[in-house]
Protein backbone atom coordinates (compact mmCIF):
# COMPACT_ATOMS: atom_id res chain seq x y z
CA UNK A 1 0.00 0.00 0.00
CA UNK A 2 1.76 3.22 -1.30
CA UNK A 3 2.08 6.39 1.57
CA UNK A 4 -1.33 8.66 1.74
CA UNK A 5 -0.06 12.63 0.16
CA UNK A 6 -0.51 13.38 4.18
CA UNK A 7 2.21 10.66 4.95
CA UNK A 8 4.05 12.09 1.79
CA UNK A 9 3.77 15.39 2.99
CA UNK A 10 5.45 14.28 6.56
CA UNK A 11 8.11 12.10 5.21
CA UNK A 12 9.17 15.26 2.96
CA UNK A 13 9.34 17.57 6.61
CA UNK A 14 10.92 14.87 8.30
CA UNK A 15 14.24 15.06 5.39
CA UNK A 16 13.86 18.94 6.08
CA UNK A 17 13.81 18.47 9.70
CA UNK A 18 17.22 15.97 9.91
CA UNK A 19 18.78 18.83 7.04
CA UNK A 20 18.18 21.51 9.21
CA UNK A 21 19.65 19.31 12.68
CA UNK A 22 22.69 18.33 10.43
CA UNK A 23 23.65 21.95 9.37
CA UNK A 24 25.99 21.24 7.25
CA UNK A 25 27.56 17.78 5.47
CA UNK A 26 25.66 14.93 3.53
CA UNK A 27 23.50 12.01 4.58
CA UNK A 28 22.96 8.61 2.93
CA UNK A 29 20.75 6.17 3.83
CA UNK A 30 20.63 2.79 1.97
CA UNK A 31 17.40 0.95 1.23
CA UNK A 32 17.10 -2.32 2.39
CA UNK A 33 18.61 -5.41 0.08
CA UNK A 34 16.63 -8.05 -1.14
CA UNK A 35 17.65 -11.68 0.76
CA UNK A 36 18.10 -14.72 -1.15
CA UNK A 37 15.95 -17.70 0.76
CA UNK A 38 17.30 -20.23 -1.23
CA UNK A 39 18.09 -20.48 -4.84
CA UNK A 40 15.97 -18.34 -6.93
CA UNK A 41 13.29 -17.44 -4.10
CA UNK A 42 13.85 -14.24 -2.36
CA UNK A 43 12.49 -13.74 1.26
CA UNK A 44 9.26 -11.51 1.27
CA UNK A 45 10.84 -7.88 1.45
CA UNK A 46 11.05 -5.54 3.78
CA UNK A 47 11.84 -2.13 3.76
CA UNK A 48 15.08 -0.35 5.70
CA UNK A 49 13.48 1.72 8.79
CA UNK A 50 15.64 4.48 8.76
CA UNK A 51 15.05 4.51 4.62
CA UNK A 52 11.16 4.08 5.02
CA UNK A 53 10.66 6.76 8.01
CA UNK A 54 13.22 9.51 5.48
CA UNK A 55 11.24 8.24 2.01
CA UNK A 56 8.26 6.15 2.29
CA UNK A 57 9.55 4.99 -1.11
CA UNK A 58 8.88 0.65 -1.16
CA UNK A 59 10.86 -0.48 -3.60
CA UNK A 60 14.79 -1.76 -3.32
CA UNK A 61 17.80 -1.09 -4.57
CA UNK A 62 17.19 2.41 -3.61
CA UNK A 63 19.66 5.39 -1.70
CA UNK A 64 18.61 8.81 -0.54
CA UNK A 65 21.01 11.73 -0.30
CA UNK A 66 20.17 14.60 1.73
CA UNK A 67 22.56 17.76 1.24
CA UNK A 68 22.56 20.31 4.13
CA UNK A 69 23.87 23.99 4.06
CA UNK A 70 23.25 26.60 1.77
CA UNK A 71 21.85 24.84 -1.08
CA UNK A 72 19.86 21.98 0.06
CA UNK A 73 18.88 18.86 -1.86
CA UNK A 74 16.94 16.13 -1.64
CA UNK A 75 17.99 13.25 -3.97
CA UNK A 76 16.66 9.75 -4.24
CA UNK A 77 18.19 7.01 -6.36
CA UNK A 78 16.30 3.32 -8.08
CA UNK A 79 15.56 1.17 -10.02
CA UNK A 80 14.72 2.49 -14.04
CA UNK A 81 11.68 1.78 -15.20
CA UNK A 82 11.35 -1.23 -16.52
CA UNK A 83 8.19 -2.59 -18.63
CA UNK A 84 9.82 -6.37 -19.08
CA UNK A 85 10.71 -6.80 -15.38
CA UNK A 86 7.02 -4.97 -14.47
CA UNK A 87 5.45 -7.40 -16.29
CA UNK A 88 7.07 -10.36 -14.64
CA UNK A 89 7.43 -8.63 -10.60
CA UNK A 90 4.79 -5.42 -10.73
CA UNK A 91 5.32 -1.59 -10.73
CA UNK A 92 8.34 0.32 -10.41
CA UNK A 93 8.18 4.68 -10.53
CA UNK A 94 11.42 5.05 -11.87
CA UNK A 95 13.40 8.15 -11.30
CA UNK A 96 10.67 10.60 -12.88
CA UNK A 97 7.76 9.28 -11.31
CA UNK A 98 9.99 9.15 -7.80
CA UNK A 99 10.44 12.46 -7.48
CA UNK A 100 7.45 13.70 -8.32
CA UNK A 101 5.23 11.78 -6.19
CA UNK A 102 8.03 11.31 -3.17
CA UNK A 103 8.47 15.29 -3.11
CA UNK A 104 12.56 15.07 -4.09
CA UNK A 105 14.48 17.61 -5.52
CA UNK A 106 15.90 14.87 -8.27
CA UNK A 107 15.89 11.35 -8.97
CA UNK A 108 18.67 9.38 -10.64
CA UNK A 109 18.49 5.98 -11.82
CA UNK A 110 20.55 3.74 -9.05
CA UNK A 111 23.05 2.94 -11.91
CA UNK A 112 24.40 6.47 -11.12
CA UNK A 113 25.48 6.11 -7.51
CA UNK A 114 28.82 5.64 -7.88
CA UNK A 115 29.65 8.32 -10.35
CA UNK A 116 27.45 10.73 -8.68
CA UNK A 117 28.45 10.56 -5.18
CA UNK A 118 31.86 11.63 -4.80
CA UNK A 119 30.61 14.75 -6.85
CA UNK A 120 27.84 15.39 -3.30
CA UNK A 121 30.75 14.84 -1.10
CA UNK A 122 33.29 17.12 -2.23
CA UNK A 123 34.28 19.89 -0.26
CA UNK A 124 31.40 18.57 2.77
CA UNK A 125 32.56 19.18 6.07
CA UNK A 126 30.76 16.06 7.15
CA UNK A 127 29.42 12.57 5.63
CA UNK A 128 26.52 11.21 7.85
CA UNK A 129 25.93 7.56 6.92
CA UNK A 130 25.09 3.70 8.95
CA UNK A 131 27.89 1.57 8.96
CA UNK A 132 28.67 -1.88 10.17
CA UNK A 133 25.47 -3.51 9.01
CA UNK A 134 26.91 -4.49 5.48
CA UNK A 135 30.59 -4.91 4.87
CA UNK A 136 29.67 -4.77 1.07
CA UNK A 137 28.04 -1.12 1.73
CA UNK A 138 30.69 0.13 4.16
CA UNK A 139 33.70 -0.40 1.23
CA UNK A 140 31.59 1.55 -1.17
CA UNK A 141 30.64 4.31 1.27
CA UNK A 142 35.05 4.36 1.88
CA UNK A 143 35.37 4.00 -2.04
CA UNK A 144 33.32 7.25 -2.99
CA UNK A 145 35.38 9.22 0.24
CA UNK A 146 38.88 7.50 -1.36
CA UNK A 147 37.69 9.21 -4.74
CA UNK A 148 37.20 12.59 -3.35
CA UNK A 149 40.92 12.16 -1.26
CA UNK A 150 42.29 11.49 -4.81
CA UNK A 151 41.41 14.69 -6.17
CA UNK A 152 43.23 17.15 -2.89
CA UNK A 153 45.57 18.26 -5.32
CA UNK A 154 43.25 20.02 -7.24
CA UNK A 155 41.61 21.84 -4.03
CA UNK A 156 39.29 19.50 -3.77
CA UNK A 157 38.62 18.27 0.04
CA UNK A 158 36.66 15.28 1.07
CA UNK A 159 34.65 15.42 4.19
CA UNK A 160 36.89 15.84 7.57
CA UNK A 161 34.21 13.89 9.96
CA UNK A 162 32.47 10.36 9.48
CA UNK A 163 29.15 10.23 11.89
CA UNK A 164 26.99 8.22 12.43
CA UNK A 165 23.64 8.77 11.06
CA UNK A 166 21.62 7.00 13.47
CA UNK A 167 22.63 9.39 16.60
CA UNK A 168 20.56 11.77 14.65
CA UNK A 169 17.59 9.89 13.51
CA UNK A 170 16.89 7.64 16.51
CA UNK A 171 16.69 10.66 18.60
CA UNK A 172 13.91 11.75 15.95
CA UNK A 173 12.21 8.77 15.58
CA UNK A 174 11.40 8.11 19.04
CA UNK A 175 8.66 10.98 19.74
CA UNK A 176 6.34 9.91 17.23
CA UNK A 177 3.84 12.04 15.26
CA UNK A 178 0.19 11.54 14.83
CA UNK A 179 0.58 9.50 11.99
CA UNK A 180 2.67 7.18 13.48
CA UNK A 181 0.64 6.88 16.41
CA UNK A 182 -2.32 5.59 13.94
CA UNK A 183 -0.66 3.17 12.21
CA UNK A 184 0.53 1.36 15.52
CA UNK A 185 -3.24 1.99 16.97
CA UNK A 186 -3.91 -0.03 14.12
CA UNK A 187 -1.22 -2.40 14.66
CA UNK A 188 -2.53 -2.81 17.80
CA UNK A 189 -5.85 -3.41 17.50
CA UNK A 190 -5.49 -5.58 14.45
CA UNK A 191 -2.99 -7.77 17.35
CA UNK A 192 -5.42 -7.46 19.86
CA UNK A 193 -8.33 -9.44 17.54
CA UNK A 194 -5.63 -11.81 16.64
CA UNK A 195 -4.59 -12.56 20.46
CA UNK A 196 -8.69 -12.73 20.96
CA UNK A 197 -9.06 -15.56 18.14
CA UNK A 198 -5.98 -17.50 19.38
CA UNK A 199 -7.54 -17.89 23.09
CA UNK A 200 -10.78 -18.71 21.90
CA UNK A 201 -8.87 -21.42 18.86
CA UNK A 202 -7.00 -22.85 21.75
CA UNK A 203 -8.13 -26.29 23.07
CA UNK A 204 -6.20 -29.83 24.13
CA UNK A 205 -4.99 -31.77 21.03
CA UNK A 206 -4.77 -28.82 18.85
CA UNK A 207 -0.72 -27.65 17.91
CA UNK A 208 0.83 -24.87 18.32
CA UNK A 209 1.55 -24.16 15.14
CA UNK A 210 -2.34 -24.30 14.70
CA UNK A 211 -2.70 -21.36 16.97
CA UNK A 212 -0.05 -19.64 14.92
CA UNK A 213 -1.84 -20.10 12.10
CA UNK A 214 -5.22 -18.36 13.41
CA UNK A 215 -2.64 -15.69 14.38
CA UNK A 216 -1.14 -15.05 11.15
CA UNK A 217 -4.66 -16.02 9.30
CA UNK A 218 -6.10 -12.86 11.59
CA UNK A 219 -3.21 -10.53 10.88
CA UNK A 220 -3.53 -10.51 7.14
CA UNK A 221 -7.64 -10.41 7.01
CA UNK A 222 -7.35 -7.03 8.33
CA UNK A 223 -4.48 -6.04 6.40
CA UNK A 224 -1.05 -6.36 7.98
CA UNK A 225 1.81 -7.08 5.70
CA UNK A 226 3.48 -9.64 8.12
CA UNK A 227 4.07 -10.20 11.91
CA UNK A 228 6.14 -7.56 13.09
CA UNK A 229 8.33 -10.54 14.06
CA UNK A 230 8.22 -14.48 14.56
CA UNK A 231 5.00 -14.98 17.14
CA UNK A 232 5.98 -17.24 19.94
CA UNK A 233 3.44 -20.02 20.62
CA UNK A 234 4.62 -21.64 23.87
CA UNK A 235 2.79 -24.08 25.33
CA UNK A 236 3.52 -25.77 29.18
CA UNK A 237 7.42 -25.68 29.83
CA UNK A 238 8.05 -24.27 26.51
CA UNK A 239 6.90 -20.89 27.80
CA UNK A 240 10.09 -20.61 29.71
CA UNK A 241 11.80 -20.52 26.67
CA UNK A 242 11.85 -17.18 26.40
CA UNK A 243 12.40 -16.75 22.20
CA UNK A 244 10.80 -20.32 21.46
CA UNK A 245 9.52 -20.25 17.65
CA UNK A 246 9.14 -23.96 17.15
CA UNK A 247 5.60 -23.71 17.71
CA UNK A 248 5.68 -27.63 17.03
CA UNK A 249 3.97 -29.13 20.07
CA UNK A 250 0.79 -30.66 21.04
CA UNK A 251 -1.63 -28.54 23.75
CA UNK A 252 -1.83 -30.67 26.56
CA UNK A 253 -4.92 -29.74 28.97
CA UNK A 254 -3.67 -28.19 32.50
CA UNK A 255 -1.32 -26.05 30.59
CA UNK A 256 -1.19 -23.13 30.00
CA UNK A 257 -0.30 -21.39 26.38
CA UNK A 258 2.03 -18.21 26.09
CA UNK A 259 1.59 -16.08 22.87
CA UNK A 260 3.80 -13.61 22.20
CA UNK A 261 2.91 -11.90 18.81
CA UNK A 262 1.98 -8.87 17.13
CA UNK A 263 1.46 -7.29 13.69
CA UNK A 264 3.23 -5.04 11.40
CA UNK A 265 0.81 -2.27 9.84
CA UNK A 266 2.27 0.59 7.28
CA UNK A 267 5.60 -0.56 8.73
CA UNK A 268 4.36 -0.27 12.38
CA UNK A 269 4.75 -3.46 14.92
CA UNK A 270 2.63 -4.40 17.71
CA UNK A 271 3.93 -6.53 20.52
CA UNK A 272 1.29 -7.96 22.56
CA UNK A 273 1.85 -10.60 24.98
CA UNK A 274 -0.66 -13.01 26.86
CA UNK A 275 -0.93 -16.37 28.73
CA UNK A 276 -3.82 -17.69 29.54
CA UNK A 277 -5.01 -21.61 30.47
CA UNK A 278 -5.31 -24.37 27.13
CA UNK A 279 -8.55 -25.73 28.71
CA UNK A 280 -9.94 -22.40 29.82
CA UNK A 281 -9.36 -22.93 33.23
CA UNK A 282 -6.46 -21.36 36.04
CA UNK A 283 -5.21 -24.45 38.21
CA UNK A 284 -4.68 -22.66 41.40
CA UNK A 285 -0.66 -22.82 41.61
CA UNK A 286 -1.09 -21.47 38.11
CA UNK A 287 -3.36 -18.68 39.08
CA UNK A 288 -0.97 -17.47 42.07
CA UNK A 289 1.36 -17.12 39.57
CA UNK A 290 -0.50 -15.23 36.67
CA UNK A 291 -1.90 -12.51 39.66
CA UNK A 292 1.85 -11.52 41.17
CA UNK A 293 2.92 -10.55 36.97
CA UNK A 294 -0.31 -9.17 36.25
CA UNK A 295 -0.01 -7.07 39.14
CA UNK A 296 3.70 -6.06 38.59
CA UNK A 297 2.43 -5.49 35.11
CA UNK A 298 0.04 -2.67 36.27
CA UNK A 299 2.01 -1.04 38.84
CA UNK A 300 4.81 -1.01 36.19
CA UNK A 301 2.35 0.48 33.52
CA UNK A 302 1.46 3.07 36.39
CA UNK A 303 4.54 3.93 37.12
CA UNK A 304 5.02 4.89 33.09
CA UNK A 305 4.38 9.02 33.24
CA UNK A 306 6.41 12.17 31.51
CA UNK A 307 9.06 13.14 33.79
CA UNK A 308 9.80 9.24 34.85
CA UNK A 309 12.80 7.79 34.34
CA UNK A 310 13.26 4.72 31.19
CA UNK A 311 14.15 2.30 34.39
CA UNK A 312 11.42 3.01 37.03
CA UNK A 313 8.73 1.00 35.37
CA UNK A 314 11.50 -2.26 35.57
CA UNK A 315 12.53 -1.37 39.19
CA UNK A 316 9.10 -1.73 40.35
CA UNK A 317 8.07 -4.68 38.38
CA UNK A 318 11.08 -6.28 40.39
CA UNK A 319 10.42 -5.36 43.48
CA UNK A 320 6.70 -6.80 42.96
CA UNK A 321 7.72 -10.06 41.09
CA UNK A 322 10.48 -11.16 43.69
CA UNK A 323 8.14 -10.23 46.57
CA UNK A 324 5.60 -12.70 45.00
CA UNK A 325 8.84 -15.01 44.41
CA UNK A 326 8.81 -14.82 48.39
CA UNK A 327 5.02 -15.60 48.57
CA UNK A 328 5.27 -18.44 46.65
CA UNK A 329 8.26 -19.77 49.16
CA UNK A 330 10.85 -19.59 46.24
CA UNK A 331 12.74 -17.19 47.55
CA UNK A 332 13.55 -16.58 50.88
CA UNK A 333 15.08 -13.50 52.99
CA UNK A 334 15.20 -9.92 53.11
CA UNK A 335 13.51 -8.41 50.39
CA UNK A 336 16.01 -5.13 49.59
CA UNK A 337 18.94 -7.86 49.84
CA UNK A 338 16.83 -10.11 47.10
CA UNK A 339 16.60 -6.91 44.97
CA UNK A 340 20.19 -6.29 45.52
CA UNK A 341 21.68 -9.72 44.89
CA UNK A 342 19.35 -9.94 42.08
CA UNK A 343 18.20 -13.08 43.73
CA UNK A 344 15.11 -13.38 41.08
CA UNK A 345 17.46 -13.44 37.78
CA UNK A 346 16.74 -16.84 37.49
CA UNK A 347 13.12 -16.46 37.27
CA UNK A 348 12.80 -13.31 35.92
CA UNK A 349 16.18 -12.51 33.33
CA UNK A 350 14.83 -10.06 30.99
CA UNK A 351 13.87 -6.23 31.51
CA UNK A 352 10.82 -4.47 31.77
CA UNK A 353 10.23 -3.22 28.05
CA UNK A 354 11.87 -1.64 25.03
CA UNK A 355 10.95 1.05 22.95
CA UNK A 356 8.31 0.35 20.06
CA UNK A 357 7.30 1.80 16.50
CA UNK A 358 8.88 0.81 13.41
CA UNK A 359 11.11 -2.05 15.02
CA UNK A 360 9.77 -4.30 17.08
CA UNK A 361 13.02 -3.42 19.19
CA UNK A 362 12.63 0.33 17.78
CA UNK A 363 15.13 2.95 17.57
CA UNK A 364 16.50 5.39 20.60
CA UNK A 365 19.03 5.49 23.29
CA UNK A 366 17.76 4.53 27.11
CA UNK A 367 20.12 6.59 28.77
CA UNK A 368 21.70 10.01 28.31
CA UNK A 369 25.03 11.00 29.50
CA UNK A 370 25.32 7.83 31.86
CA UNK A 371 21.73 8.08 33.70
CA UNK A 372 18.76 6.63 32.57
CA UNK A 373 16.41 9.23 29.92
CA UNK A 374 13.00 10.53 31.36
CA UNK A 375 10.08 9.52 29.75
CA UNK A 376 8.38 12.05 27.39
CA UNK A 377 5.21 12.53 25.39
CA UNK A 378 5.30 10.56 22.04
CA UNK A 379 7.33 8.04 23.36
CA UNK A 380 6.29 4.45 22.74
CA UNK A 381 7.33 1.52 24.69
CA UNK A 382 6.11 -2.15 26.32
CA UNK A 383 5.56 -3.08 29.37
CA UNK A 384 6.45 -6.96 30.03
CA UNK A 385 7.11 -8.44 33.09
CA UNK A 386 7.09 -11.96 33.00
CA UNK A 387 7.97 -14.98 35.78
CA UNK A 388 9.62 -18.59 34.17
CA UNK A 389 9.53 -21.80 36.63
CA UNK A 390 11.42 -24.05 34.36
CA UNK A 391 10.30 -27.41 34.71
CA UNK A 392 13.85 -28.92 36.16
CA UNK A 393 14.54 -26.42 39.09
CA UNK A 394 14.05 -28.47 41.94
CA UNK A 395 14.52 -24.57 43.77
CA UNK A 396 10.89 -24.16 42.87
CA UNK A 397 8.32 -26.07 44.21
CA UNK A 398 6.71 -28.78 42.39
CA UNK A 399 3.38 -27.19 41.85
CA UNK A 400 4.97 -24.36 40.36
CA UNK A 401 7.54 -26.06 37.94
CA UNK A 402 6.82 -25.83 34.43
CA UNK A 403 4.49 -22.87 34.72
CA UNK A 404 5.91 -19.88 32.31
CA UNK A 405 4.49 -16.01 31.88
CA UNK A 406 4.33 -12.97 30.65
CA UNK A 407 1.97 -10.65 30.36
CA UNK A 408 2.72 -7.20 27.90
CA UNK A 409 1.27 -4.27 26.61
CA UNK A 410 2.15 -1.75 24.39
CA UNK A 411 2.01 1.90 26.26
CA UNK A 412 1.97 5.65 24.94
CA UNK A 413 3.30 8.17 27.00
CA UNK A 414 0.91 10.77 27.17
CA UNK A 415 0.80 14.51 28.62
CA UNK A 416 -1.24 13.39 31.54
CA UNK A 417 0.75 9.71 31.95
CA UNK A 418 0.24 7.04 29.72
CA UNK A 419 -2.34 5.52 27.45
CA UNK A 420 -2.07 1.10 26.73
CA UNK A 421 -2.75 0.67 23.12
CA UNK A 422 -3.13 -2.82 23.79
CA UNK A 423 -5.77 -2.98 26.70
CA UNK A 424 -8.90 -4.63 24.86
CA UNK A 425 -6.83 -8.42 24.64
CA UNK A 426 -7.86 -9.67 27.59
CA UNK A 427 -5.61 -10.18 30.32
CA UNK A 428 -7.77 -10.32 33.83
CA UNK A 429 -7.93 -14.28 35.03
CA UNK A 430 -11.69 -13.76 34.94
CA UNK A 431 -11.95 -11.86 31.92
CA UNK A 432 -9.79 -14.56 30.09
CA UNK A 433 -11.99 -17.67 31.56
CA UNK A 434 -14.84 -16.03 30.19
CA UNK A 435 -13.94 -15.16 26.94
CA UNK A 436 -13.13 -18.24 26.14
CA UNK A 437 -15.50 -19.85 27.87
CA UNK A 438 -18.19 -18.44 25.48
CA UNK A 439 -16.78 -20.20 22.28
CA UNK A 440 -15.25 -23.09 20.86
CA UNK A 441 -12.72 -24.14 18.31
CA UNK A 442 -12.61 -24.50 14.72
CA UNK A 443 -13.19 -27.58 12.82
CA UNK A 444 -10.19 -29.76 13.67
CA UNK A 445 -7.60 -29.86 10.87
CA UNK A 446 -6.07 -33.06 9.55
CA UNK A 447 -3.62 -34.56 12.56
CA UNK A 448 -6.05 -32.64 14.76
CA UNK A 449 -7.23 -34.09 18.07
CA UNK A 450 -10.59 -31.06 17.99
CA UNK A 451 -11.02 -29.19 20.50
CA UNK A 452 -14.30 -27.91 21.47
CA UNK A 453 -14.25 -24.19 21.11
CA UNK A 454 -14.74 -22.17 17.63
CA UNK A 455 -12.90 -18.70 16.68
CA UNK A 456 -15.19 -15.66 15.98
Amino acid sequence: MPPSPSELVRHAERRRQVMRAMGEGVMVIAQAPEVTRNRDTHYPYRHDSYFYWLTGFPEPEAVVVLLAGRRPRQVLFCRDKDPERETWDGHRYGPKAAAEVFGFDAAYPIAQLDRRMPRYLADQPALYVILGRDPAWDTRVLGWVNAVRAKTRRGVRAPERMIEARALLDEMRLIKDELELAHMRRAAAISVAAHRRAMRAAAPGRHEYEIEAELLYEFRRQGAAAPAYTPIVASGANACVLHYTANDQPLKDGDLLLIDAGAEYAGYAADITRTFPVNGRFSGPQRAVYEIVLAAQAAAIDAVRPGTGWNVPHEVAVRMLTQGLKDLKILKGDLDGLIESEAYKPFYMHRTGHWLGMDVHDAGEYKLDKQWRPLLPGMTCTVEPGLYLRADDERVPKAYRGIGIRIEDDVLVTAAGCEVLTLDAPKAVAEIEAWMREGCAPTPTAGSAGGKRKAP
